[in-house]
């Protein structure tokens, strides 16, 4: 059985509903509780899981493996530090491709859960709306977890909060400004759509112009760390 009940009160409790995050008190209050729950949802067994209810396990579990991260090197300003203004590479690097979870006698890095599970299983373009790497350039994170039976629309949800977020898309006649997640994931969107301006258009109000030849540039990614006072 897929128990959310505690992440999901340590959401509420510790996110506010601009989708920052209190790493202070929650790294004093409840840093352990949340170790606990995930060791909790490691006896799983994902094969007896529906198919919603896989997706909201991988989901949440991202989302709160990269908490787990960052409480345990808080206070940070970034996930991606620098050395005199020059990114650390390695220490990004790490950040994504150290294992740092076992399931199902399976080891896995946050790049495992996104690129080897999430994406190709599901193959649903709006999980990059969801999983939530602790940036401010991510996704809102939600102070509620993923629970399977509203999870298509808890989904919809985010790709329309996140597309209507105009620091992450807007259309400024004749071009449309995109946050990097659409450069990046360009193909996951286009499976879906014949282009990234199409697969915007339904979210955005009125009947704006977007064709497929509509021409796109992308924001800036602020790294800096979703905490509250950011």
């Amino acid at each position: 059985m897929l128990n959310l009940e505690i992440w999901d009160q340590l959401l509420h409790q510790y996110v506010n509903d601009r989708g920052q995050v209190n790493y202070a008190i929650w790294k004093t209050e409840s840093a352990q509780l949340l170790k606990d729950w995930l060791q909790q949802i490691s006896q799983i067994d994902v094969q007896s899981l529906d198919r919603n209810e896989q997706l909201a396990l991988w989901l949440n579990l991202y989302n709160a493996l990269v908490i787990d991260q960052v409480l345990a090197v808080y206070p940070i300003d970034s996930i991606r530090p620098t050395v005199l203004g020059i990114p650390n590479w390695l220490v990004f690097l790490q950040f994504f491709q150290h294992k740092i979870y076992r399931l199902d006698q399976q080891d896995y890095s946050l790049n495992d859960i996104e690129h080897g599970i999430i994406r190709p299983q599901f193959r649903d373009p709006r999980i990059h709306f969801a999983l939530v790497c602790a940036a401010i350039g991510c996704p809102l994170l939600r102070n509620q977890a993923y629970q399977p039976h509203l999870l298509q629309a808890q989904l919809e949800e985010d790709a329309d909060r996140f597309i209507n977020n105009p620091e992450k898309v807007r259309y400024e006649s004749p071009v449309l400004y995109c946050s990097k997640i659409f450069q990046w994931y360009q193909q996951d969107f286009i499976h879906v759509a014949t282009a990234i301006p199409k697969f915007v258009q339904p979210y955005l109000p009125g009947s704006l112009a977007l064709t497929n030849t509509t021409p796109i540039r992308y924001l800036p990614y602020d790294w800096r760390l979703n905490q509250i006072g950011t």
